[in-house]
């Protein structure tokens, strides 16, 4: 039988779809209580105050040798060419921290030392609190006791020095692991770092294929900047509209905007 026809007798006479297998985060059986009691916490702020502003952050690798879609990399050939990409294993790279909210996003942070990506620990994460972040949001007149502050479960993020130094900037409203507000183990999927910011970056970033760690750094700046307050509104949205269908799922993936039913 030729691939036509079984197509066709798929299709026309069985009625079936092709559909795409989703990749998600792997979910431990006590996950779902912790996602579902936060996303109820979450619900119950934006009810009694729907002007919240919550800032969400978190660290991203871009790779100077650059982003490849592999599901949607296809060649059209008469024969396989065989093509391979080949990524060193140590490619050149930067680190960038990024904190997202309506109000807009706090301009990127580089962890790096003479130019070159470096580990986040504690100690660099506690000085860019101290001499980055703390600065920016005053600069930006930004009252930090009125905003909650999320960042996930990373070891930099939650050691104790870190975790102090989160804890005075923004007394009360903190979300994270240890937090105020705690914030559940494997759910990417309700952070807007994670389900937005990270994929559309990376999706601008290397259409003008940059050449050296500085044009890619340059490219992340002026991505940042250039990204319409608009779109941040319709993510913060998508944040509100997840935590309802989390809560629904008790706790479990979000299959209605996974498959967008």
């Amino acid at each position: 039988m030729s691939r036509r026809s079984l197509h066709r007798i798929l299709h026309d006479d069985l009625k079936f779809h092709p559909y795409k297998l989703m990749i998600v985060q792997q979910l431990n059986e006590g996950d779902f209580l912790q996602r579902r009691e936060f996303c109820r916490i979450m619900d119950e702020m934006f009810t009694k105050d729907p002007d919240a502003t919550v800032f969400m952050s978190d660290e991203a690798h871009f790779h100077l040798d650059g982003y490849v879609n592999v599901q949607n990399c296809r060649y059209w050939a008469s024969e396989n060419p065989q093509e391979l990409h080949q990524r060193p294993l140590h490619s050149l790279k930067v680190t960038v921290w990024c904190c997202i909210s309506k109000l807009g996003i706090v301009r990127p942070y580089f962890f790096e030392e003479e130019g070159i990506a470096v580990t986040v620990t504690s100690a660099r994460y506690v000085e860019k609190l101290n001499n980055f972040l703390h600065p920016e949001l005053e600069r930006r007149q930004v009252n930090m006791r009125d905003i909650w502050f999320q960042q996930d479960g990373a070891t930099a993020h939650t050691a104790r020095a870190s975790m102090e130094v989160v804890r005075q900037m923004f007394p009360g409203h903190v979300i994270s692991r240890f937090g105020d507000v705690h914030w559940p183990p494997r759910s990417p999927d309700l952070s807007i770092c994670d389900f937005f910011l990270g994929g559309y970056l990376k999706s601008k970033v290397y259409m003008n294929k940059p050449r050296t760690l500085d044009d890619l750094r340059n490219s992340i700046r002026q991505e940042i900047e250039a990204l319409p307050n608009e779109m941040l509104e319709r993510a913060v949205r998508n944040f509100q509209k997840r935590i309802n269908i989390c809560i629904q799922q008790e706790g479990r993936h979000l299959k209605d905007i996974i498959f967008r039913t």
